[in-house]
């Protein structure tokens, strides 16, 4: 499907921004979830603010100001500014439960636009995968295990708040070497195989690397570099070393469509756009939507031009 298509199909009445292959559109994505054909997305590959919290006005406000609230400003090492970070362990017993009830209606939606046997991979973290990959499940997806992205940030480790010299040697919660995507899957239709969904659908499995090999569930990754932050001052920004691998494994014939829901700065489009791969961005805030129609064909063409980027994924 080429851009001029996505666009007669999926872009409704909102504010676009079209790319080589891809598109990004200004929209919430749960009233265009509800808006879009059904049974026509092939996968979705998305790093959604999974806190809730974190991206309400007042916590972004504070954020922006300095002022904490949900997010943690990190001290600064060595002369180079940290950026701040959500702390998911202030969310109480009420916010958990908007949180699962914010996922459950989310992949509920999701659920009617995939095609059977379509894909789903969502970011998470240690502290809510369980409560979110949960939420998830029960709304109809099946559980297809969890993407490990190996990589070693800053987060947890610190000492107890407020405590810190009382408690010298201990940490409130371990320091993070590990962040979970869980990867889910739309039932297949009954008594349908997996070739039988591939025919189809084109749907059902994930594309193996292009050396052969399967597609691996542990993923050794970097931090972002300091070179994909300058063209996306984005919080959560992903690598496109890594979500490339990804995206690209999430058509398993290298065909179809995929939506990120939460486009953010773009990163997730911007994979795809390298790729070749068809793709459609959904934002709702509209400094991110900006951003993100600035932000993709600079990091696509990072993508195809540095080589620790490119396909052969070495």
């Amino acid at each position: 499907m080429n851009v001029e298509q996505l666009l007669q199909t999926y872009m409704l009445d909102y504010e676009f921004t079209p790319f080589n292959s891809t598109v990004v559109i200004h929209a919430d994505c749960f009233e265009w979830l509800q808006r879009a054909p059904a049974d026509s997305i092939h996968a979705i590959v998305t790093d959604p603010p999974y806190g809730v919290k974190e991206y309400d006005v007042d916590q972004l406000e504070k954020r922006a100001n300095g002022n904490g609230g949900v997010w943690r400003i990190p001290p600064s090492f060595d002369g180079h500014v940290r950026a701040p970070l959500p702390r998911f362990t202030a969310l109480n017993s009420g916010e958990r439960q908007r949180l699962h009830t914010y996922f459950s209606d989310w992949a509920t939606l999701s659920l009617r636009v995939l095609r059977p046997g379509g894909h789903m991979f969502v970011a998470s973290n240690g502290f809510l995968a369980q409560t979110v990959f949960t939420a998830i499940s029960n709304s109809g997806f099946e559980f297809r295990g969890q993407i490990i992205r190996l990589v070693q940030t800053l987060r947890g480790g610190d000492r107890p708040k407020n405590a810190e010299q009382e408690f010298p040697d201990v940490c409130s919660m371990p320091r993070s070497r590990f962040e979970p995507w869980g990867l889910f899957r739309k039932p297949l239709l009954p008594g349908m195989t997996v070739a039988d969904c591939l025919r189809e659908f084109q749907t059902g499995g994930l594309r193996r690397r292009p050396d052969g090999n399967p597609f691996e569930d542990v993923i050794e990754s970097e931090r972002t570099p300091q070179r994909e932050r300058q063209i996306a001052d984005h919080p959560s920004l992903k690598p496109q070393s890594f979500l490339r691998r990804l995206v690209y494994a999430s058509l398993p014939l290298g065909e179809g469509v995929v939506i990120d829901p939460f486009a953010g700065s773009g990163s997730t489009v911007a994979a795809a756009e390298a790729l070749g791969y068809a793709c459609i961005g959904i934002e709702r805030l509209e400094n991110y939507y900006d951003m993100a129609r600035m932000a993709i064909p600079q990091l696509a063409q990072l993508a195809t031009e540095d080589s620790q980027l490119s396909l052969s994924f070495a």
